[in-house]
């Protein structure tokens, strides 16, 4: 094959992992490197992508000043937008088991329905997302708990290893083979913005645990409101539950080495740490015991004490209920 006949779409740390394969296997096909920042993410690794580019001597453009597409191939990790090539065959690259969870932050919803597996599928782009033909995908077993950086780790390397199958071929010269997804099996993962941080306090301790884990770094964080302030809970551990008479959701039962454990809708769950949003600074201890974390802004303050002097400081023995 021609040299200098694929240009690459690339962000995040996924788009970086692609680059890196490519420069150190194929380097004599990419001609180009577009990135764009993503102000969703903590670390977004557009630095280190535009810096990879010039250490080999390739061409990096922001998405803003990007030209046109010439080259016969495509490659898109990690994009959020649309891509005008209508005279290349354009791969994306999604990471999802489609037809399994097409749109929008697919791994993020596969650790919070608490799937066993997950993966990343190359696909040839169509003008409907997400529904072009298959052209190769790699899976790998999760076990829980697990969180979003620890997949994303995981599934880096399946990022490469199609990446490198991908390049083999066109290196060699063979067509890109694609085979239909199977309708029947479609499903879709909507996007996401601010109000999904929020944490349903309903849910059961394991779905919120697993919530509270796949948007962690590098993203903002789940989200609950104490007195009216945003609070990013960042870490949290399932406990042994106890007979409530009155369950209420986001009440915050005992506390146990400072830490403070909260209803759920089934369970408890122990927040091990937590941070204020808008400074960052822990949000540990609390300000005070009677504290309950809210789904949406608002609530009063609670009363310090409220005159009882049978406040639980500490967890009573297992099995027991208050």
């Amino acid at each position: 094959m021609k040299n200098d006949q694929l240009i690459l779409f690339a962000m995040n740390e996924k788009g970086l992992a692609v680059l890196e394969t490519v420069l150190d296997e194929f380097p004599s096909l990419l001609r180009t490197v577009i990135g764009a920042h993503d102000r969703s993410l903590t670390r977004d690794y557009y630095d280190e992508i535009a810096a990879h580019c010039r250490r080999h001597d390739v061409p990096f453009y922001d998405r803003q000043n990007a030209p046109p597409i010439d080259t016969p191939y495509a490659i898109a990790v990690g994009w959020r937008w649309l891509i005008d090539a209508p005279n290349c065959c354009l791969i994306i690259f999604h990471d999802s088991l489609l037809p399994r969870y097409r749109g929008f932050n697919p791994l993020v919803t596969a650790l919070i329905k608490g799937d066993t597996e997950i993966g990343v599928t190359a696909l040839l782009a169509t003008n409907r997302f997400d529904q072009g033909e298959i052209v190769a995908r790699r899976s790998r077993p999760i076990r829980y708990p697990i969180k979003i950086q620890q997949a994303i780790d995981e599934i880096r390397h399946d990022y490469q290893g199609l990446m490198r199958d991908i390049a083999g071929t066109l290196n060699a010269s063979r067509p890109l083979v694609g085979t239909p997804q199977d309708e029947s099996q479609a499903s879709y993962s909507l996007w996401r913005d601010e109000e999904d941080y929020l944490i349903d306090w309903s849910a059961p301790a394991a779905e919120v645990r697993r919530f509270i884990d796949a948007v962690g770094t590098p993203y903002k964080g789940a989200a609950s409101y104490v007195d009216g302030r945003l609070v990013r809970i960042l870490d949290a551990e399932e406990v042994d539950d106890v007979s409530i008479a009155n369950r209420t959701a986001g009440k915050v039962l005992f506390m146990e080495d400072r830490r403070p454990i909260v209803v759920c809708g089934s369970g408890l769950l122990k927040i091990n740490e937590i941070i204020l949003d808008e400074t960052g600074q822990s949000f540990l201890p609390l300000p005070r015991f009677r504290v309950r974390f809210h789904g949406a802004q608002g609530g009063a303050p609670e009363e310090e004490n409220g005159g009882g002097a049978d406040i639980p400081h500490t967890r009573p023995p297992r099995g027991k209920s208050n």
